[in-house]
């Protein structure tokens, strides 16, 4: 190990970005790339990302400028990935040779971040990896694990979204003195309370005497949708008027469908589909309580839960799971509940308790959404990337 320097930014201006997800890529890290460096700079910060379809009305009204590529993994080489490695590698090169870059950034650490590495330690500049956390815990310990472990390792500065994040990279070895700790944010201009939600619950047959319970996202298992189904079953034949909505594509469309029929809950729960992007404040608006009660399968969980905040912005509280790094998100008692997302019985309790106290759960909303005034704009979130220095050494 040799000193490596201080390196501070104080304009944070000149900039290698890599990314494979970017805008209009769906997601949350695609949308926090999109979002952080267009606040940072204009054209003299440049993106790195894959080429996809719809790119081009991005990138003509984005103020970054947007270097795109094709980054498809190819089946018959071994590794599958090298061919998207040696382009990423090969422009990112010929970038930070020919621009003087104040450091590189890598929004993950496979492929981004090794890419990033190899780059910032050829032109001699500092690189920045962010961790998002689902990633470090569903990678087993194979060489995929390994390879990511050595790109965090050896970053001269960690961005972690979350205090799980934060911590699960300490237990890899990472050291803590490299750590950054940087939650994503929400555009509070677009989720807002307030907005007009006019035709959202008409078009459900859902009363104003009803509950509106909200989720959206990936329909993948650790969402905990199913769960929410089962729960909303139960408070249902209890009698508590309450509808369900799920919106978001996914591997279990199916599987929530038939749920849905096996539980008799037609009509009571509803599976919307993908969601307008226009519309989704308003369905934050819409609800009553946004819940996601998200749990681990096979080391694979929440990293933070942006929608948790969208839906702090709207004025709303949550029911998240306990597993990952939802607690930085929804915080129990204040802004929401976590519950254990494993448990039926837990997350019934959980709706069953914001459901029976509605001024409560008022007071929690707005404590939500002063907590994304205070913490959570992406101006907040660019000003502490802004601030970012890497005291650290090289290795």
């Amino acid at each position: 190990m040799m000193p490596y320097g201080l390196f501070r930014f104080p304009t944070m201006t000149r900039l290698l970005v890599l990314t494979e997800l970017f805008l209009p890529t769906k997601g949350g890290t695609a949308v926090w790339a999109a979002e952080v460096y267009r606040r940072l700079g204009g054209k003299e910060i440049h993106i790195v990302t894959a080429d996809v379809a719809g790119a081009a009305a991005v990138d003509a009204t984005h103020p970054n400028t947007i270097h795109r590529l094709s980054l498809r993994r190819v089946a018959w080489l071994r590794p599958e990935s090298l061919a998207m490695y040696a382009r990423f590698f090969l422009r990112s090169l010929r970038l930070a040779f020919t621009h003087r870059f104040e450091a590189v950034h890598a929004f993950r650490a496979l492929p981004e971040g090794l890419v990033a590495w190899g780059v910032a330690r050829l032109t001699f500049r500092p690189v920045a990896i962010y961790a998002h956390g689902e990633e470090l815990t569903s990678w087993g310990n194979g060489r995929k694990f390994r390879a990511m472990r050595f790109a965090l390792r050896h970053a001269d500065r960690v961005i972690a979204n979350s205090d799980h994040t934060r911590d699960t990279l300490r237990g890899m070895g990472v050291d803590p003195a490299r750590i950054t700790l940087i939650y994503p944010g929400v555009d509070v201009s677009v989720f807002r309370p307030g907005l007009d939600t006019t035709g959202l619950r008409e078009s459900l047959g859902i009363g104003a005497d009803e509950k509106l319970l909200f989720s959206v996202g990936r329909l993948s298992r650790r969402k905990g949708f199913d769960q929410m189904i089962r729960a909303v079953g139960r408070l249902h034949a209890e009698g508590m008027p309450l509808r369900y909505v799920i919106g978001g594509i996914g591997e279990d469309a199916d599987y929530l469908d038939g749920l849905i029929h096996d539980l008799g809950l037609t009509g009571v729960a509803h599976r919307i589909g993908p969601v307008r992007e226009a519309d989704l404040p308003r369905w934050q608006n819409a609800c009553d309580i946004f819940a996601m009660p998200n749990r681990e399968i096979n080391g694979d969980n929440e990293g933070f839960g942006m929608v948790f905040i969208e839906a702090a912005a709207c004025g709303k509280p949550s029911l998240a799971g306990l597993a990952g790094g939802t607690g930085s998100a929804v915080l129990h008692g204040e802004t929401g509940l976590r519950v254990d997302g494993t448990s039926v019985d837990a997350v019934a309790d959980g709706l069953r308790s914001l459901l029976a106290q509605p001024d409560l759960t008022r007071a929690w909303g707005q404590r939500a959404l002063q907590r994304v005034e205070r913490e959570f704009s992406w101006e907040r979130v660019a000003e502490k990337t802004r601030q970012l220095n890497m005291t650290t050494t090289r290795s």
